[in-house]
């Protein structure tokens, strides 16, 4: 039997880009200073080398093909089974990434529990003895729970063959290493090349696989973003390290909506899904307190109430500080220049802090208005009504644009108490309003600043 050939390739360590040759830039991405030298595999003519996850070799008719919507398995935690619309697919691929200690191998442990059918747990950081042991804080596990301490792909292959589970977990990609590959782990090539031989190993055997990504400083899945594009579904896994609250959120579903998100709180015992976040995220708020504000973002399909807080303090320095956390920092910055603009609030000689509480991280521009009420109030030292809920889109010229879904933002608002909501004017038309709670529209800031401070 002849051996594969061989060949020396460079590869960016950012985008995955290949090249016969170094480069001090790559053209893929437009970094400098990231290829690296990996030795690639060329398989010779004949082999088979079809893409991977492939069961059939022949056209099938649409109407012949039986789908597999309805057999999705739940995964016993609520949050995120809403997450993955039901539960996760048999055969499907789903890449897990998160922050070191955020909880990761603690969840995977957990969907492990009371299942009846067989799973394998491959990590390659961790010992057998450390996951029983935080097996055994989590509680009870069935029979059929196998654990391998292994990195090499070949032995791996050998294990799902020997057991044929219906879950496998793969803890972490960047340990994988394929044998035939002279790179290190956690290479562009061997991540990329692990990430394929698992997919085929999910679909040709129908095999749920869930792999854990490591993520950069930047809070993105380290390795190629051909990654991500690969998988079925990515999860990122998102919170404070040290506090209590976790969110898990869908940024790709194959099988489901994307956007959605799930709440949990980390305990002695796991993680503990949170059935009312916004109640949640509003424990504990300040009453009456200048630059706070409360405001509503839709995540997925699902309103979150969360307290937007803002500090300003005048400084003598000539370059004020802006500090920025579960915001965007430059959209931020864009609300400042804008309240100084148009509002002739000297922002320009203080210091000013915004701040998402509970550790959330909003992106949608619907907290604009929200952040404009918060950063005014702590400038004014005048603090905002704490049954009032603001939301809205603030443009360049201090304009408030509409925004989606206003009536579910009004109705969770109404829910939880909030007599009064502020919301953009063109809002307004075909609303329907909760009993009991007063809608204001407001189309510019001045307008939302002359109504909440005077």
């Amino acid at each position: 039997m002849s051996k594969n050939k061989t060949k020396t390739v460079f590869t960016c360590t950012d985008c995955g880009h290949e090249t016969g040759r170094w480069l001090g830039k790559c053209p893929g991405c437009g970094e400098f200073n990231t290829f690296e030298e990996t030795v690639a595999i060329a398989k010779k003519v004949g082999a088979a080398i079809g893409r991977p996850g492939l069961t059939s070799t022949k056209a099938t008719k649409l109407g012949e093909i039986k789908s597999i919507e309805g057999d999705k398995f739940a995964t016993g935690l609520t949050e995120l089974d809403r997450v993955l619309s039901g539960g996760i697919v048999p055969g499907s691929l789903m890449l897990l990434g998160g922050e070191p200690g955020i909880g990761k191998s603690t969840i995977l442990l957990q969907i492990c529990q009371n299942k009846d059918f067989t799973i394998l747990y491959v990590s390659g950081e961790e010992s057998p003895g450390q996951i029983t042991l935080r097996a055994e804080r989590l509680g009870d596990f069935g029979e059929d729970i196998y654990i391998l301490a292994e990195s090499d792909l070949a032995t791996i292959e050998a294990e799902i063959r020997k057991y044929s589970p219906q879950l496998l977990i793969i803890d972490s990609i960047q340990t994988m290493v394929h044998s035939d590959l002279t790179s290190a782990a956690g290479s562009v090539t061997q991540v990329r090349e692990s990430t394929a031989f698992f997919m085929r190993m999910a679909k040709e055997r129908g095999m749920a696989t869930i792999i854990v990504g490591h993520v950069t400083k930047e809070g993105a899945i380290a390795g190629p973003k051909i990654l991500e594009h690969m998988v079925d579904c990515v999860l990122y896994f998102e919170g404070e390290r040290h506090g209590g609250f976790r969110v898990i959120r869908a940024v790709k579903n194959r099988f489901g909506s994307t956007g959605e998100i799930g709440i949990f709180e980390m305990d002695e015992k796991g993680l503990k899904a949170i059935a009312n976040p916004s109640e949640y995220m509003l424990t504990g708020r300040p009453i009456n307190a200048p630059g706070s504000v409360i405001t509503c973002a839709m995540e997925g399909s699902r309103p979150i109430l969360a307290e937007v807080q803002a500090l300003v303090a005048s400084t003598k320095a000539p370059n004020p500080r802006r500090v920025v956390s579960g915001m965007d920092f430059n959209r931020v910055n864009m609300l400042l220049a804008m309240l100084e603009k148009r509002c002739r609030l000297y922002l320009s000689q203080a210091d000013s802090y915004v701040n998402i509480a509970g550790g959330m991280k909003l992106s949608e521009p619907a907290a604009d208005l929200a952040a404009i009420a918060a950063i005014a109030s702590s400038y004014k030292n005048n603090p905002i009504n704490h049954e009032s809920l603001i939301f809205g889109e603030v443009g360049l010229t201090g304009e408030v644009r509409s925004v989606n879904f206003a009536q579910q933002r009004i109705n969770e608002g109404a829910k939880l108490g909030f007599k009064e909501i502020i919301i953009p004017q063109a809002n307004l038309k075909g609303l329907k309003r909760p009993e009991g709670v007063k809608v204001l529209g407001v189309s510019s800031i001045s307008e939302l600043l002359s109504l909440i401070i005077g």
